[in-house]
């Protein structure tokens, strides 16, 4: 751990000669200054010069856009980190020799018989703008072109949620470890073993293959086979390097409540008290996981003893780290066959679903009573319809029952709202956040699945915003980049096909957008003094070589961010702002 980067404390410096975005709905202005890691003032080059007072740093903008840091409410960053981190990244490959060729590298330097995985190809997480048909070949390498990269190791292409039915890829080495030969039948469960002519299979396997939202059968029992998704030794370093690489994205605010076990929130309480938090931190428990594969079903014993160390470990006051909390994941996405539709609709695997509960109505109703009873803030991941009323109803009784006015909860991800539902979220007490990568990497799959009528129901940021809710954003699964994800909320283009699903129901503006990934996140966390450069705030910016508000719309996805800093402490430089040495405040006469 001794190698991991250090980030120096805060700074006192001046940035002028650009544009300083105090909040999305402010006038700009020229200059601002850090001081003791908050701002300190907002004004004009000459204000900011003047008001300095003693000696500062002081940049020169050339023109860039001074913005407040961006929060990302769900961002997945321990989770995603920790799952690349042992891989071998073949993201960018372009052929079958791109993948060889990364194999031979890391079997170099990798014992005999262990195994090397690699992520799968394209742009995660959808993969849904390029994958593995964009490959030279068109398809992923069978079992002998992976034996040309080693034959010495078992060998994995992964595939990765929330792509249902899924491909990935194995050698000869890995099909002997899996068990899986020409006895093996071609269907196993969900799982489909392609192979060739002569009955021998290919290691091209189909169907419910991915790494985790997978509870088939046979394929979590291959799972077992092989090394564990996350490896604990790795999680360190790998969290440093999600955060660095959120810090070049602009985000110094990140709130990760779903999935969270305990061992994650203990992680990042170890990355505090080493001082290797590069963004502030908001975290909870989860009541009762299911979207990786080792979890199991929790009993009502285990669900309250949950909620009491919810209860026991919630820590508000820390400046880096909070912890609050429980979260709660009732159903599930579309993709897998888990989202609740009473209706019914087409499954993965074209069956028909209503999809598939994995925490019972009983543990939910137990967790909103006792989130109601005493205070601990519930956050709940809800996505169809029917979730909601079952939410809205149980958040009813329970103020009800306790006397409350309003709940302060929060409604992770929104997903599929009808009209009435956000406004009644809003009387409640409720914040959102939601995904507009749901509508980029999902969209066509829950059109063809669902029905096209579900469309307009789809992110209503419109009617959530109209409804007086208050609206935070965050990445998720994609695409990563929230420059991209602000123009998306005006767009709702979804992939692969290129249809807008831009309803009245659904656009926003751009000074909205902006605003969920701000002061829209501070206030979805509940947390003060971030999301804003108002004079008292935590000095958490971003400098941008374009306004995000106001640039051409086109262009936004390109925005390059040329600093960050948390609290004044610089942890993203490109080395592209000019400092013009230090400058003291005229003597008063």
């Amino acid at each position: 751990m001794n190698d991991l980067p250090r980030i120096d404390g805060p700074k006192d410096v001046a940035y002028t000669g650009g544009e300083v975005l105090m909040e999305a709905r402010d006038a700009s202005a020229s200059a601002i200054l850090v001081r003791d890691g908050k701002i300190a003032a907002v004004g004009s080059d000459d204000e900011i010069r003047s008001a300095a007072g003693r000696a500062v740093e002081v940049h020169d903008l050339d023109g860039a856009t001074v913005s407040p840091g961006l929060i990302d409410s769900h961002p997945h960053l321990m989770h995603l980190s920790l799952f690349k981190a042992p891989l071998v990244d073949i993201t960018g490959a372009g052929s079958h020799d791109d993948i060889v060729a990364a194999l031979r590298t890391r079997a170099a330097t990798t014992p005999a018989g262990e195994w090397i995985c690699t992520t799968p190809v394209g742009e995660p997480q959808y993969f849904v703008r390029r994958s593995y048909r964009d490959l030279a070949e068109g398809t992923l390498p069978d079992r002998h072109t992976l034996d040309r990269g080693t034959d010495t190791h078992p060998v994995m292409i992964q595939a990765w949620a929330p792509t249902t039915p899924n491909v990935c890829a194995v050698n000869s080495a890995a099909l002997r470890a899996l068990g899986i030969d020409r006895t093996t039948p071609d269907r196993v469960s969900n799982v489909w073993i392609e192979k060739d002519a002569g009955g021998e299979p290919t290691g091209i396997l189909r169907g419910s293959v991915n790494a985790y939202y997978n509870d088939d059968p046979f394929f979590l029992e291959l799972i077992g086979r092989m090394p564990p998704l996350m490896r604990p030794e790795l999680a360190v370093q790998a969290t440093v390097q999600g955060m660095a690489e959120h810090n070049a994205r602009g985000i110094t605010t990140i709130f990760e409540a779903h999935a969270m076990e305990p061992a994650m929130v203990d992680l990042y309480r170890a990355l505090r008290a080493q001082d290797l938090l590069t963004l502030r931190v908001q975290t909870s428990y989860e009541l009762e996981g299911n979207a990786l594969p080792e979890l199991q079903p929790k009993s009502m014993a285990e669900i309250h003893a949950t909620l009491e160390t919810a209860l026991a470990g919630r820590e508000l006051e820390d400046d880096w780290l909070r912890i609050d909390g429980v979260t709660t994941c009732a159903w599930g996405p579309a993709g897998c066959g888990r989202l609740w539709w009473p209706e019914g609709y087409t499954g993965p695997w074209g069956e028909r679903t209503t999809g598939n509960r994995a925490t019972s109505a009983e543990k939910i109703a137990f967790a909103v009573d006792f989130c109601a009873r005493t205070g601990l803030r519930l956050n709940a991941l809800a996505l169809s319809p029917a979730e909601h009323d079952e939410y809205i109803a149980l958040t009813e009784e329970a103020m009800r029952r306790y006397g409350l006015d309003r709940t302060g909860w929060l409604i992770e991800h929104g997903y599929f709202l009808r009209e009435d539902q956000p406004k009644r979220y809003a009387d409640l007490g409720f914040d959102m956040t939601i995904s507009i990568g749901h509508t980029f990497g999902k969209g066509d799959m829950l059109a063809e699945r669902i029905g096209p009528d579900a469309l307009p129901l789809l992110n209503p940021l419109r009617t959530l915003l109209d409804a007086g809710l208050n609206v935070g954003a965050c990445m998720d699964w994609g695409p990563d980049n929230p420059f991209e994800a602000m123009r998306m909320a005006l767009t709702h283009q979804m992939f692969p096909s290129g249809r807008f699903n831009n309803g009245p129901a659904q656009v926003i503006s751009r000074a909205e957008a902006f605003q969920m990934w701000t002061t829209g996140g501070a206030k979805a966390l509940g947390w003060d003094g971030i999301g804003t450069l108002r004079v008292g705030a935590h000095a958490d910016l971003a400098v941008l070589d374009r306004n995000p508000i106001t640039c051409d719309i086109d262009s936004l996805p390109e925005t390059q961010v040329l600093r960050t800093t948390v609290g004044g402490r610089v942890v993203h430089d490109s080395g592209a702002l000019a400092s013009t040495g230090s400058v003291a405040a005229p003597p008063t006469s």
